[in-house]
Parts: structure tokens; C-alpha cells; sequence
């Protein structure tokens, strides 16, 4: 099994099995994730279930059902109260923050 090299807090190194590892590109319109899969020496972005590889970074809730991507942003006009997007901007910020409190001005 190949082996790879990893540098820890403190400066040494460490070994550990190289297999698949997932990434996720959480950004403010788009999103997708990838896989690396270290026998293809390569990440391949996974389809949603449209075929597509981005998807839009759009969430919705009904009280039947919850939709991502461009499920939720098709319905928006609707129900818009129970959509949310452009999340990114509030990861890490508390409510009171000044620019989540700008930024529900216009929501």
C-alpha cells in the first residue's frame, strides 16, 4: 500500500495509508465536492443529480420536504420566507454582527 508523508503541528512527520479523500468548495453561488482518488492520481468533481457539477448554493424547506440546489431556487418566488441563500456570508459570524444585521435589511 503506497504511504504518504504528512507534516504535523510541531514540525515532524507522520505517515499514514494514502486512500479517497473529499473535498468540499462551499462558495457563495456554487458549490461542488470532489473526490481524490489516489490510483487515478486525480479529483473528480461529482455530478448532482441533474448531471451537473455545480450546484447552486440554494437551500428550501416546504413542510413536505426539504430542496437544494436548483430545486430550491426554481421555487423561490413561493416561498421565499423558506429559502436561503448566499449562507457563506454568515458561517462564522454571530447574529448581532454588523454585516448580518446590514444584510437582513435586505432579505
Amino acid at each position: 500500500m503506497k504511504r504518504s508523508r504528512e507534516m504535523e503541528e510541531d514540525g515532524s512527520r507522520a505517515t499514514a495509508d494514502e486512500g479517497p479523500a473529499i473535498g468540499i468548495d462551499l462558495g457563495t453561488t456554487y458549490s461542488c465536492v470532489g473526490v481524490w482518488q489516489p490510483q487515478h492520481v486525480r479529483v473528480e468533481i461529482i455530478s448532482n443529480e441533474l448531471g451537473n457539477r455545480t450546484t447552486p448554493s440554494w437551500v428550501a424547506f416546504t413542510d413536505a420536504e426539504r430542496l437544494i440546489g436548483e430545486s430550491a431556487q426554481n421555487q423561490a418566488s413561493m416561498n421565499l420566507s423558506n429559502t436561503i441563500f448566499e449562507v457563506k456570508r454568515l458561517i462564522g459570524r454571530t447574529f448581532f454582527d454588523a454585516m448580518v444585521q446590514n444584510d437582513m435589511k435586505h432579505w
